[in-house]
């Protein structure tokens, strides 16, 4: 049987970072625990000092499939490459998509997430010599592909 699990990024601005999230996968905030109308509701009742409501940033995939997704608050920035990224197959596929369908829309949705914040910085080639992948940086410079 497999294992939940889920995803934790650090980061300096959770809350920020998880609109850019939101926007990439499709995911949403989790709804407030029952009982409550609100996160903030909820904060308030565990007297989490307002300062610290931004200290984290949750998301879920609304059809409660893929793994959730915690976005963590931490006071150093990131300085070296990640060992762990996201691959978001937007082409459909590189087996069952051809590139000439493929390619347009990995390049499409780039666009989209780069103006929400995201950089590009490599695009990877194929073995037939063709792009096949990009990889970007998130608004604090976490990698994950695009493909």
């Amino acid at each position: 049987m497999a294992t939940t699990w889920a995803l934790t990024i650090d980061c300096e601005r959770p809350v920020e970072l998880a609109k850019f999230w939101s926007l990439a996968l499709g995911y949403q905030e989790p709804s407030p625990p029952t009982g409550f109308a609100s996160w903030p509701e909820w904060l308030t009742h565990y007297e989490v000092p307002e300062e610290e409501w931004d200290d984290g940033a949750y998301l879920a995939d609304p059809d409660g499939v893929g793994p959730r997704i915690s976005l963590l608050k931490v006071p150093e920035g990131k300085v070296v490459k990640n060992r762990l990224h996201i691959d978001i197959p937007i082409g459909g596929g590189r087996d069952t998509v051809p590139w000439e369908e493929r390619w347009p829309k990995v390049l499409a949705f780039a666009d989209r997430l780069t103006a929400a914040g995201a950089s590009v910085v490599f695009e990877g080639i194929g073995p037939d010599g063709r792009p096949d992948h990009l990889v970007m940086a998130d608004p604090e410079g976490n990698e994950f592909c695009v493909l």
